[in-house]
């Protein structure tokens, strides 16, 4: 197997109402997250491994009528966690990961893959933010009443 890319995507899915789909990570129970994920090669657009891994994750086509994907042009820097560095090269120890959000028209019925997740649930954005074990992907939700869609306080 050839080691990840540290280059990834988060894609934050969310309805207008900025309720939001964290799914529970099948390789570490109680870590909750947004859609996550490497490219697959250095020249391959964000967008595409975006769609891509939302679809792998999820069953969602990001660009089926009614759904609207963004870049929010935001990328955070990580380090990342001893227990995944395995997956990259020899020495990489951060990764950088490029926002998105998925707005899609309510909540809707995901199928997650079960080598990669075991639980989902939709939450108002401020509980799936501090549901998430991430500090980057709490701070991305954060960024929704501004940049996702019609700001609510749920």
């Amino acid at each position: 197997m050839r080691p990840k890319i540290p280059q990834s995507v988060l894609v934050v899915i969310h309805t207008p109402a900025l309720e939001v789909l964290l799914i529970e990570r099948a390789d570490a129970p109680g870590f909750w997250q947004s859609v996550t994920g490497s490219r697959d090669a250095e020249d391959e657009p964000f967008e595409v491994t975006a769609v891509r891994e939302v679809w792998e994750e999820t069953g969602l086509d990001a660009r089926a009528p009614g759904h609207v994907l963004t870049d929010w042009a935001l990328e955070n820097v990580y380090e990342i966690y001893p227990q995944w560095r395995h997956r990259y090269a020899p020495g990489v120890t951060h990764n950088t990961e490029h926002l998105f959000g998925l707005c899609v028209p309510s909540r809707v019925a995901v199928r997650l893959n079960p080598r990669e997740h075991r639980a989902q649930g939709w939450l108002p954005w401020r509980d799936a933010a501090h549901r998430c074990f991430s500090p980057s992907n709490a701070e991305a939700i954060a960024w929704l009443p501004r940049l996702g869609g019609v700001a609510s306080d749920h």
